[in-house]
């Protein structure tokens, strides 16, 4: 078999069927990587660092002989742990395609180059990626700089935007859910019950490839409507990229127009089952901005298990602060509407924004 050197698009189109191998060493696939890639380290971090140190320093040469002798003893190990990855896929492949796989590293170099020739000489089919992980970062970024339509999905906090993505989403409607790609619900409070965020890197590949796969289901990526709620451009210790949440500010908001009381009972019952030394911090992180007194009386209600007097000083705060950004926009009046509704009923809600959404069209 002949290794075949291949662009991106491609790439990704074969990895929709087949294994991804990522060959760079462990702490280059932890902190990014493209989604569902496996990683398959060709060195240590420390291996690595020798390696490059080598041929940074020496010369190409001696680089490669000291990585042969890493490389060697690990060959059997990784073909078999190939196999095993493979084999977890052929459920869902063609009989002859059922050896394919995709590998790549950082710039499409020795690493990935190494590890295809070993596959390729056990008799795996092996495609690299030409240009390497940078390259899939370019791909990446082109991602936002493309056009898209976008219905964004606002709301005071409380109304369950969330809840009602999730139901437009069972109900076959294209959404991406910011918030959770970030594992941020994007307040003070937005870490609480969540994994741990993403690096900045890891949630632009996540959202680039939410975004390639739902755009690339029609002929043109205009042509297909995307829910989205309506956020900050920050979420947490992550940015939106730029060009997309201009897009985002630009699109139409359909605001679900929920009663104060209403949201006031949601947000009393989804936070009030966290420990109070977590919720008087995130309290204190918003002092500056809430004010000294309100923070201290929130504090006080908090301390005397007054959960819902807390959340009201804190839920109206933060509907000053959405009603800022809501209005920060150009042509206010002609990108908002507004769908009102009596209480946070996730179905009903979901139901009048399909049917306003179908008049407003």
């Amino acid at each position: 078999m002949a290794i075949q050197k291949i662009l991106i698009e491609e790439f990704l189109q074969l990895a929709k069927v087949h294994p991804i191998l990522d060959v760079r060493s462990p702490a280059e696939y932890v902190h990014a990587q493209i989604p569902g890639a496996h990683s398959l380290p060709l060195f240590t971090d420390e291996e690595r660092k020798v390696v490059g140190t080598a041929y940074k320093q020496q010369s190409r040469k001696i680089a490669i002989k000291i990585g042969l002798d890493y490389f060697g003893v690990k060959m059997k190990r990784m073909v078999e742990e190939v196999e095993g990855l493979v084999g977890r896929f052929q459920s869902s492949l063609p009989l002859e395609s059922s050896s394919t796989v995709l590998v790549h590293c950082w710039r499409g170099g020795m690493r990935s180059a190494g590890v295809a020739w070993l596959l390729d000489l056990y008799g795996f089919k092996v495609y690299t990626l030409s240009g390497g992980y940078k390259a899939y970062r370019q791909w990446v970024r082109t991602q936002f700089d493309l056009p898209y339509n976008f219905s964004v999905l606002g709301g005071y906090t409380g109304s369950g935007k969330t809840l009602v993505l999730q139901e437009l989403q069972s109900l076959g409607y294209n959404v991406i859910d910011l918030e959770g790609l970030a594992n941020h619900k994007g307040s003070a409070f937005g870490a609480m019950g969540e994994k741990p965020q993403p690096t900045q890197e890891l949630f632009e590949n996540l959202l680039a490839q939410k975004l390639y796969k739902i755009s690339n289901s029609a002929i043109t990526k205009d042509q297909i409507e995307i829910f989205i709620e309506d956020e900050s451009q920050r979420i947490g210790s992550i940015n939106i990229p730029n060009n997309c949440w201009k897009q985002m500010r630009n699109s139409r908001v359909l605001f679900l127009d929920i009663p104060f009381e209403e949201r006031l009972s949601a947000i009393t019952e989804t936070y009030g089952r966290f420990e109070k030394e977590k919720l008087v911090n995130a309290i204190i992180r918003l002092q500056k901005r809430l004010g000294g007194q309100d923070t201290k009386t929130a504090i006080n209600y908090l301390l005397e298990n007054n959960h819902r007097e807390c959340f009201r000083i804190l839920l109206l705060y933060y509907d000053k602060y959405y009603e800022k950004g809501l209005q920060n926009r150009e042509n206010t009046e002609k990108l908002i509407t507004k769908i009102v509704c009596v209480n946070t009923e996730i179905k009903n809600n979901t139901q009048k924004l399909i049917d306003e959404k179908t008049i407003v069209q």
